[in-house]
Parts: C-alpha cells; structure tokens; sequence
C-alpha cells in the first residue's frame, strides 16, 4: 500500500511539474508566430539591401526602391571588383586589425577588470575611479590625435588603427559586473588554500567560468574594430597598402558622389563616366560587402552570448 501511494504521489509531483514548465499549444503556437515575425522584420531589411544591390540604375531611376525592380544588374559589383588586388588586400587588413585588436583588447579587459572583482586587492577603489573617469571626462581628438602621432608613432602602421580602441571602460564594467554575478569568492578562497597562485587562479580557474562574459566582450570588440574607419582617415597618409576595407570603400563611394556631382565640370569623359556609374546600387554593394563577413562569423559567437545573458537567471 505504501509503495502504491509512493508512486501515486511521484506521478503527481510529475504531472504538476510538467503543467507547470509548459505553455498550452496555442500559447505556444503565439509566441513561435511573434518571433517569427520580430526574425522577419530584422532579415526583411537586409534582404532589401541586397535586391538593391543587384537593382539596376536604370529601374531605381524609374520606380525607385523596389522589392521587385524592373531590370536586374550587377553593375556595382562589377565596379567594385575592377579595384582588383586593392580589394583583397583590404579584406585581409581588415581581418588582421579585427583579429589582432580584438584579441589583445580582451587581454586587457580581462586582466585589468579581474582586480577590480577581487574585494582583496588593495588598489581596487583607485584603479575602478580611474577607469570611470575617463568615461566621463576626455583628452579630445587634438590631444588624442598628437600623442598618438608624435609621442607614440602611431602614423602609417598597423599599430595606429589598433592601439587607440585596445582598452574600453565600459567593457570593463561589464566584465567586472560579469565576474562578481557568476564567480564565487569561496571558488577563489578554495583555490588559495589548496596553493593556486595568483596567475594559475586566473587561467586554470576564473578564465573558464568567464567563456560567456569573453565571447560577449569579443564580439562588441570585433564589431568596433571592423566598422572602424576614421583612424585611417586620421592616421594614414602615405602607406594605402594598410587601408582596411572600410576605408577603401568609403573612399570610393565619396569619388564616386564628387563624380557624379562634378562631372559637367570635369569634361565630356567625366560626364561619360558618371553616365555609366552605378552610384545608387553602389551603396548597396559596399553594405553587402561589409556586413556579409561579420554576419558569417556572429553564429560562432551566439551560444556563448546567449550564455552570458541566461548567466544568474537560475540559482541552484
């Protein structure tokens, strides 16, 4: 009779678990219809951007943008590969720059924000003020733009279009708060009593925990890296042969503009150029080649952003 009941009030204890962790089908059936929908409405844009792309300039000059353009081309592709060599070559700057810069500026992230969790280190009201200032308060582009230059060297080298974004306060905080949510001190306690040092804590211990809050920080880290085009401006002069790819493009699509601005200016020939130049479905193009790479590499990062953000939902 006892083991009877028992089994009765498992079954029980099931069936109320079970009623309670799952939605009716038609709630559910709702709420896969609303994400669809908000997947649709990010995919949708990019989607159009793309159709432009390969619009021709002929139909966005009749009916304008169009899910359904009148003629198709591939006249902006054409005139962006007729960089050649140059194209490339700053695709794989750009990746450099991004991979360099990303894995460094990490480093120092996770180095400067794991003192400032540990509630031992001395220091630590210092060093939190310091880097809280410099959100607030800056040096200004001039005096930003002389050290760089004069002082550090930072001119026509890879080192200008990485060195000036490796640290970031605010990521800093993020890490920070990311590593007092989800480390224990007792983990770091333990591993001091058993003889771990300071450095051996971090990496064998900490650093594995912290995968999430990394990913998290990576990605924000590459996206500024790959978008970055304004130190090129600033910093480059004579060696083009570093250009990272956003500054290549935005290059031609600001000749290709003074282009067709100027051409009744500039002679029969510029005129006859800016006749043929895709200078609407251009912009298009440049978008597809911008966001196609780092949208390939965003799934590699997703299990582990959508890991830092779960981080603290459940306690055990």
């Amino acid at each position: 009779m006892s083991n009877f009941s028992a089994r009765t009030g498992k079954r029980r204890i099931r069936a109320g678990s079970f009623s309670l962790n799952r939605f009716s089908p038609g709630t559910e059936t709702v709420f896969h219809l609303v994400l669809a929908l908000f997947s649709l409405i990010c995919i949708i844009p990019f989607v159009f951007v793309i159709i432009i792309s390969f619009s021709s300039e002929e139909s966005i000059r009749q009916i304008g943008y169009s899910f359904t353009p009148l003629s198709w081309g591939t006249e902006a592709y054409a005139y962006t590969f007729q960089l050649g060599d140059a194209l490339w070559r700053s695709y794989f700057n750009s990746f450099l720059i991004t991979i360099i810069g990303t894995a460094l500026s990490v480093t120092i992230t996770v180095l400067y924000a794991y003192p400032l969790f540990r509630k031992d280190y001395r220091f630590r009201g210092f060093f939190n003020f310091l880097s809280f200032f410099t959100m607030i308060f800056g040096g200004g582009l001039v005096p930003t733009f002389v050290i760089c230059k004069s002082v550090l060297g930072l001119n026509d080298n890879y080192a200008a279009l990485i060195v000036p974004m490796l640290f970031s306060p605010f990521n800093v905080i993020i890490m920070r708060t990311f590593l007092r949510t989800t480390v224990p001190m007792e983990l770091i306690e333990s591993a001091t009593i058993d003889g771990s040092g300071e450095y051996r804590t971090l990496f064998r211990i900490v650093l594995p925990i912290m995968k999430p809050g990394i990913a998290t920080i990576a990605l924000l880290v590459a996206l500024g890296y790959w978008n970055e085009w304004f130190l090129s401006l600033l910093y480059l002069n004579k060696n083009m042969n570093i250009m990272p790819l956003q500054y290549l493009l935005m290059r031609m699509q600001r000749n290709a503009d003074f282009l067709a601005k100027n051409s009744s200016m500039l002679g029969a020939d510029a005129t006859k150029a800016a006749a043929t130049l895709p200078s609407q479905t251009l912009k298009m193009a440049l978008v597809v080649f911008i966001v196609i790479p780092i949208a390939c590499a965003y799934p590699f990062f997703q299990r582990y952003v959508i890991a830092g953000l779960t981080v603290g939902s459940v306690k055990g």
